[in-house]
């Protein structure tokens, strides 16, 4: 069995990081509708940054273990994660058995790409 490093989890943890701050610069101004739209994406940009400052270096550690379609499809199960939780607690949506199907599919790639056999 293959040991665990930092360099496993450590990208997993920004990435989740990092989600979290690009899913309240893209979508946490719906919640402010009626702020002037130059505001939000200022507001939007400086979200943003400390987002590039987990994401990049999260993808430079985590190579030294990880592929790139393996970082890449964390990447994006760690972002509908999140942004599920963000839709139902911050936007207050719900989700639906669609929704469910949906992220189950996407979850069974992400599967197929961690069992590749090269």
């Amino acid at each position: 069995m293959p040991s665990v490093t930092a360099a496993h989890i450590l990208p997993i943890a920004m990435l989740v990081g990092s989600n979290v701050f690009m899913t309240f610069a893209w979508y946490g101004h719906l919640s402010y509708k009626s702020t002037a739209i130059w505001l939000a994406i200022l507001a939007s940009w400086m979200i943003a940054l400390p987002e590039y400052m987990l994401a990049v270096p999260a993808n430079r550690i985590g190579s030294a273990v990880y592929s790139t379609a393996e970082l890449k499809t964390m990447q994006e199960v760690i972002t509908l994660t999140v942004f599920a939780g963000f839709s139902v607690f911050w936007l207050k949506e719900s989700l639906t058995w669609n929704h469910a199907i949906g992220f189950a599919l996407i979850a069974a790639g992400a599967f197929f790409i961690f069992h590749a056999k090269g």
